[in-house]
């Protein structure tokens, strides 16, 4: 917010020193054009570092939220894969108990 003040004072500035008229006035307006190109040069920039900044977390926080869905996924199977083999060992135990 305090750069867009800064900038709309500066382009303020400018249309004031441009109407006033004169070479010096004219040689300002063109230094302020030059500082505020300059400094929305350098505010793009570091906007697209944020956003690219931005979309790596994104996708590092995506890849360790796929991970652990993963691990979670494959514990359960785990899991449930034992108690089947339990449940089978058991069946097959009673199975050969009743036989004797």
């Amino acid at each position: 917010m305090k750069k867009l003040i800064a900038l709309s004072g500066l382009l303020a500035l400018t249309a004031l020193g441009m109407a006033c008229g004169g070479e010096t006035s004219n040689a300002n307006a063109n230094a302020n054009k030059a500082v505020a190109n300059a400094m929305n040069q350098a505010a793009n920039a570091m906007n697209a570092a944020a956003n690219n900044i931005q979309t790596q977390a994104n996708s590092m926080a995506n890849a360790a939220a796929n991970a652990m869905a993963n691990a979670n996924h494959s514990a359960t199977n785990a899991m449930s894969n034992s108690t089947s083999t339990m449940k089978s060992n058991t069946n097959t135990a009673a199975a050969n108990a009743n036989r004797k």
